[in-house]
């Protein structure tokens, strides 16, 4: 995805869709910082190139290889963050394990068949009981509506 020589002054909100590129140039552009959102989803990015003021995403740590070159810098081969030796800052929870999600990002999926905050919860989600009581809610909150409001809607 080449973004480079575009007038971007920040990152722009339809990147967020790219997260699948492989190579992403945002060279020769007046960008002054780079969210620490902006990448998150990221996970196949293996080069990124940035304008010399700015830092890799995720810090040098999160790169293999960071080259500067007299007007870019070029950050090559994503690592990932979970195999890193650094200890994590927020460990993910019993019953979850660790995912990259971007340069220097992580999530913690829940392992099967856990789910729920904090993956505390085991089985599936009961999908037939939420549907129903949902359901009965609406259609019960919908007749009483429809019952007490229709004879103000007859009188002009």
């Amino acid at each position: 995805l080449d973004l480079s020589n575009c007038s971007l002054h920040s990152v722009p909100p339809g990147l967020a869709e790219a997260t699948t590129a492989i190579v992403l140039d945002l060279t020769e552009n007046p960008l002054t910082t780079l969210p620490s959102g902006s990448f998150l989803g990221f996970i196949h990015l293996q080069n990124l190139t940035v304008p010399l003021t700015l830092e890799c995403p995720g810090g040098s740590d999160a790169w293999q290889d960071v080259t500067v070159d007299r007007s870019s810098r070029l950050c090559q081969g994503q690592r990932n963050a979970c195999n890193s030796s650094v200890e994590l800052a927020w460990p993910c929870p019993e019953n979850s394990v660790c995912a990259p999600d971007g340069p220097g990002l992580v999530q913690c999926l829940c392992d099967s068949p856990f789910h729920g905050y904090k993956c505390l919860r085991e089985g599936t989600f009961p999908m037939l009981l939420f549907g129903g009581i949902l359901g009965t809610a609406t259609v019960s909150l919908s007749l009483l509506l429809w019952g007490t409001q229709r004879r103000k809607a007859k009188t002009p």
